[in-house]
C-alpha cells in the first residue's frame, strides 16, 4: 500500500495507528475453531498485537514488520487486558 493511500486509511479512521519496521520478538499460533489466532509480541511493546486468519502462515519470530492496528480491551473474568487488533500486517 503507497503511503497516500496510508495516509487516506488512517485520517478517515483516527482509531487506527501505525508503526513500521517493527521486530517481532514472538509469534504464536492457535488454533480457535475453523480460525487461527496469531498473538505477537513487538521488540520494546509490553502488549500483545492479536490477528485472525483462516490458516497457519510462516513464523514471523525475528522478523521486521509493519502494522496497521487500534487499541482493544477485552475483559476476562472481571480483570481487562489491553490488546493491540491488527487490521493490516506486511513484511517490511
Amino acid at each position: 500500500m503507497p503511503k497516500d493511500e496510508r495516509s487516506v486509511l488512517l485520517n478517515k479512521h483516527q482509531q487506527l495507528n501505525q508503526s513500521d519496521n517493527v521486530k517481532v520478538v514472538s509469534h504464536v499460533q492457535r488454533d480457535e475453531g475453523d480460525w487461527v489466532r496469531h498473538t505477537l509480541m513487538l521488540e520494546d511493546i509490553n502488549v500483545p498485537f492479536v490477528y485472525k486468519r483462516k490458516q497457519r502462515y510462516q513464523s514471523l519470530q525475528g522478523a521486521r514488520v509493519n502494522l496497521t492496528y487500534y487499541r482493544h480491551v477485552e475483559d476476562v473474568a472481571g480483570i481487562e487486558f489491553e490488546t493491540m487488533k491488527v487490521v493490516r500486517i506486511k513484511r517490511a
